[in-house]
Parts: C-alpha cells; structure tokens; sequence
C-alpha cells in the first residue's frame, strides 16, 4: 500500500487541507474532497508577466494549487486551481539570470516557476511528476498534448518581437500573443482567433499566428467541404498579476508529506 493510499483517510491529511482552506478564507473554493491528499507544499517564485514574484504552492494528488502571499503561513489569495491530468512538466537550464527552474505548461496556460535549490527543484519536479503518473494511470485517460504558450515576460522585450520596429513606451504598450506567447505591439497584434484550449473567446494572437492558424483553417475546410462560423468578438483576457504582493523575507524548506 502507498503512501498516498494510507494518508487518503487519515486524520493529518484532513487537517492540512482544512488549514489550507482556511488560509485562503472566503477566496478560495472548497478543496476537501474524497480520495484528497496534500502532498506538498512551500514557496516557489512564479515568473508574471512583468516580474518574478513569491508564489505559495500546493500539490495534491490530483490538483496543484498556488495562490498570492498575503501573510506568510497565515494568509493567501488570488487562489488558483489546475489539474493535474493537464499539466506537462520541462526542465529548464541554469544560466546567467536564473537557474533551478522549470515550466509548468497546460492547455490553458504556462509558466515558469524556480525554487530555492537544486535540491528542492528535484523534489518539486519529483512528487509532481508521481502524481501526474499515478493520476493518469488511474484514470486511463491520456497526457494532454497541446500546451498554452509560455509568455515572454514584458523586460525581455524592449521592441516588438513581430515587426522589430516598434519601441515600447507609455503610448506604445506590450501586448502578447496567446498563441506563440511573444511580445507584440498593437498593430502587429490586432487579430483575434478562437482558441478553445484557452478560452471560449477569440483571443489576441500575432499576425504570423493569424496568418498560420487561418491558413490550417482554410486547408481543413477545403479538405472536410465545411465552413467555420466562430465568433470574433470576444474581450482580451485580463492580466490579473499586477497587484500588490508582500515579499517573503526568510526562506521556508518546502514541506512533502512521506
């Protein structure tokens, strides 16, 4: 019998997640479910769209959960809530600018997130890697193969990554691709695609991206005699990674429950 197996009913399993509950309060959904367990947990730093930021993870056996840091240990918000039957993990390499790291990609969306130490990279990567494979094997369903893009964070990017013209300034702002997750300016983004992975809107996408996904449309339809009538009206998703985030001044040892 695993570990997993023997924490499933046990009354430590029920009151870490009781207590992550109550840390998020009346911000968070409800995350005692059967057949639950909190695997893990502790600070990893999420890269937002504009800066790296103190994020406070979560792993389950079938959920990874982060949220804002409000009060260390006490307090969090802005929780989110992925499955992990969709996620995909890739290792990142250390350079200059960071190092242990790695990507978490779905579907909807990805991101790159970074311990502490190499040592703590290897558990995260580890325990997360177990329980997707316990989940699929489980379930009998199959890895999720397309993946959200991962964005490239606004300081990477001083000019518009499509036309290599455009400065970015206080008038002329960065908007990003859904599609390859690049860096545009307005005019070189100003289509908008149906991406049902990611949203039920059409989304922002590059014109290389337009110009790729209307011409595989275009082919599809010649090759099935049909006609696409998808919506292209649908409101740019909202950045929500903007607010105020306390830093976390000492650094805890992640925490897995074995």
């Amino acid at each position: 019998m695993t570990q997993i197996n023997i924490e499933v009913n046990s009354e430590a399993n029920t009151r870490r997640i009781s207590m992550v509950e109550s840390c998020f309060g009346t911000s968070g959904q409800p995350l005692g479910v059967p057949g639950r367990v909190l695997v893990g947990e502790g600070v990893l730093t999420k890269m937002c769209r504009k800066k790296r930021k103190a994020r406070q993870f979560f792993l389950f056996n079938d959920i990874l959960v982060y949220g804002n840091i409000v009060i260390n240990k006490k307090k969090y918000n802005k929780q989110h809530i992925i499955p992990l039957e969709e996620v995909k993990l890739q290792n990142l390499d250390d350079d200059a600018q960071s190092c242990n790291g790695w990507l978490i990609k779905t579907a909807s969306k990805s991101f790159a997130v970074f311990a502490a130490t190499n040592i703590e990279k290897k558990e995260w990567m580890a325990h997360i890697t177990k329980c997707i494979e316990d989940l699929l094997r489980k379930s009998g369903k199959k890895a999720v193969e397309e993946h959200a893009a991962v964005w490239v964070p606004d300081g990477d990017a001083s000019t518009c990554m499509h036309c290599r013209k455009t400065q970015f300034t206080f008038v002329n702002r960065r908007h990003h691709c859904r599609k390859c997750g690049a860096v545009v300016c307005g005019p070189c983004s100003s289509k908008r695609y149906l991406l049902p992975s990611q949203s039920s809107k059409p989304l922002r996408v590059c014109l290389h991206c337009y110009e790729e996904l209307t011409s595989a449309q275009k082919q599809t339809a010649n090759d099935h005699n049909i006609r696409n009538n998808a919506d292209t009206s649908g409101e740019e998703d909202t950045d929500d990674e903007d607010e105020a985030n306390k830093t976390v001044e000492s650094h805890d040892l992640p925490k897995f429950y074995e």
